[in-house]
C-alpha cells in the first residue's frame, strides 16, 4: 500500500466522524486508477453553513505536517513527510452546487464521495460527464488555435525584446496549447485537461520527440531554436485541424521562425 493511501484512509474517517462536515469527496489520480508514489491527495471539504471551522487545526488532526500554505487559488496544499503533497479545499455546502460548473469527474461517482448527508453532493456529481468536452465545432478548434498563436507571437517578441525568462515562460504556454493540438490530430484526448499528463506514453513516439524540442532554456539560441521547432509542429497541426487557416499570419511566422 503507498503511503499517501494510509492518508487517504485517515482523511476519510476524519471526514465521516465530523458532524460540522455536510459533503466531502477525493479526486484526482487515486479515483481514476492512475496514481503512484509520486501523487498527491486531493480533497474537498463542504461544511455546515453554521459550521465553524479551523482549517489547521481540522488538518493537523490527519498526522505529521510539515509545512501548509494557502495557494493562489484558496487551497490549502500540505506538506507531509517523504515529500507527500496534499491539496484540501474548505468551502461550505452552498458551494455544493457549485461542482456541477466542473468540466468531468474525477472517476465514478462512488469512488469520490467519502460523505454526503445530504445526497445533494452525489446529484451534482452525477451531472458531469465522465470525460471533458473536446473542442468539436470548427469555431472551438479554430479557437484553439489562434490561442497558441497568440501565446507564439508573445514568446517570439519577448525573445527579440531580451525578456529570456519572459519568453520561456510565455513559451510554456504555447507548448500547452500545442499539446492540446497534438492530442486532438492525434486522437489520443485522454487526460485532455492537463493535456501535458502521461504525454510520453499517450502519444506517438516520433511527436513526442517533436515537442521536446519545443523546449528551451533562457538562452537566445536554445529559445530561437525552440520557437522555430514549436511553430514546425504547431503549424503542421493547425492546417491539419483549422477550418480558417490565416494564410497572411502564416507567411509572416514562416519569415519570422
Amino acid at each position: 500500500m503507498l503511503a499517501q493511501e494510509h492518508l487517504i484512509t485517515r482523511v476519510k474517517d476524519l471526514c465521516r466522524t465530523d458532524e460540522r462536515l455536510v459533503a466531502a469527496l477525493v479526486y484526482g489520480s487515486f479515483v481514476n486508477g492512475e496514481a503512484d508514489r509520486h501523487s498527491d491527495i486531493e480533497f474537498w471539504l463542504f461544511a455546515g453553513a453554521e459550521a465553524t471551522l479551523d482549517e489547521r487545526a481540522w488538518l493537523d488532526q490527519i498526522g505529521t505536517i510539515q509545512h501548509t500554505v494557502v495557494n493562489e487559488f484558496g487551497t490549502h496544499v500540505v506538506f507531509f513527510p517523504r515529500l507527500l503533497r496534499g491539496e484540501f479545499h474548505f468551502t461550505t455546502e452552498q458551494n455544493i452546487p457549485s461542482v456541477r460548473t466542473w468540466p468531468a469527474r474525477s472517476g465514478p461517482t462512488d469512488r469520490m464521495i467519502v460523505l454526503d448527508r445530504t445526497g445533494a453532493l452525489r446529484e451534482a456529481l452525477d451531472s458531469l460527464p465522465a470525460q471533458a468536452a473536446l473542442p468539436t465545432t470548427p469555431a472551438e478548434i479554430d479557437e484553439l488555435c489562434g490561442r497558441f498563436a497568440n501565446w507564439l507571437l508573445l514568446a517570439h517578441h519577448v525573445t527579440q525584446r531580451g525578456e529570456l525568462l519572459r519568453a520561456v515562460d510565455a513559451l510554456a504556454h504555447t507548448q500547452r496549447h500545442l499539446l492540446w493540438m497534438a492530442r486532438l490530430a492525434e486522437n489520443r484526448t485522454q487526460h485532455w485537461l492537463t493535456p501535458s499528463r502521461n504525454a510520453e506514453s499517450d502519444l506517438p513516439s516520433e511527436v513526442v520527440h517533436a515537442i521536446h524540442r519545443t523546449t528551451a532554456t533562457a538562452d537566445p539560441d536554445s529559445l530561437a531554436a525552440a520557437l522555430t521547432a514549436t511553430w514546425a509542429l504547431g503549424r503542421r497541426y493547425w492546417q491539419q485541424l483549422g477550418h480558417n487557416v490565416p494564410a497572411d499570419l502564416f507567411a509572416d511566422l514562416d519569415a519570422c521562425l
